[in-house]
């Protein structure tokens, strides 16, 4: 078995270095060198404990409660919208407007086989809200309703999702079309979307059917900063 490229210092545990993992991956599979490997890219906050340098990762998992999980932008999102204000609330809203994802360097390496889809799931940090309630008056609708009920961008969790074309990929950049994201947004994720995996026919959709038709006119406004 060849020794992990990142060692953690021996002796004494050391707290993990880097990102984090999520979701956990299942244990079956999965040999000692993978879980120790997975481990080095997991950080547990709010917690003093330190690792062992050996401790695999799904025993490490199996008792300890994640607190805290810190992610790392793999890009930024750079649109017209510099404003929050009169910006598309839905991708619906934003038709035939680009915007580029600049992915930084150490990562383009993950764009390769991207531009054979048309459509991609871009997944973003709402680094523009500030705080959040569990009831919000979302921007389709003057009642108060829950959150997650909602599409608001202050949230617990401030993370955003768009599917958005895939206009062309230019190295380490990639110029998409239909776009309701602010200027300057960090970037988490790229997924590229697959009707059949994602696609469903929904039997009903809660206080927007009746509101729905308008997310392509509805703009934003400044309630959620």
């Amino acid at each position: 078995m060849e020794p992990s490229p990142h060692p953690l210092p021996e002796g004494e545990g050391s707290v993990i270095p880097g990102g984090c993992m999520s979701p956990l991956p299942s244990e079956e599979g999965w040999g000692e060198g993978a879980k120790r490997e997975a481990c080095h890219d997991l950080k547990i906050c709010g917690n003093s404990e330190t690792v062992s340098s050996t401790a695999p990762f799904f025993e490490l998992m199996k008792g300890e409660i994640m607190e805290k999980i810190v992610y790392k932008p793999i890009g930024i999102i750079r649109t017209p919208f510099t404003k929050l204000e009169d910006m598309p609330i839905q991708p619906v809203g934003g038709q035939g407007i680009r915007g580029e994802v600049k992915v930084h360097p150490e990562f383009s390496g993950g764009l390769k086989d991207l531009d054979g889809f048309s459509h991609i799931v871009l997944l973003y940090h709402f680094h523009l809200s500030s705080g959040y309630s569990l009831e919000v008056k979302p921007f389709l609708d003057d009642t108060l309703r829950g959150v997650f009920a909602t599409r608001a961008p202050a949230r617990p969790n401030p993370i955003g999702l768009s599917v958005v074309r895939l206009v062309e990929v230019q190295g380490n950049v990639l110029v998409v079309e239909d776009v309701d994201i602010a200027d300057e947004t960090p970037l988490l994720d790229i997924k590229p979307f697959v009707p059949r995996f994602d696609n469903r026919d929904s039997e009903r959709i809660g206080w927007l059917a009746d509101k729905a038709k308008s997310a392509g006119t509805v703009k934003s406004d400044r309630r959620f900063v």
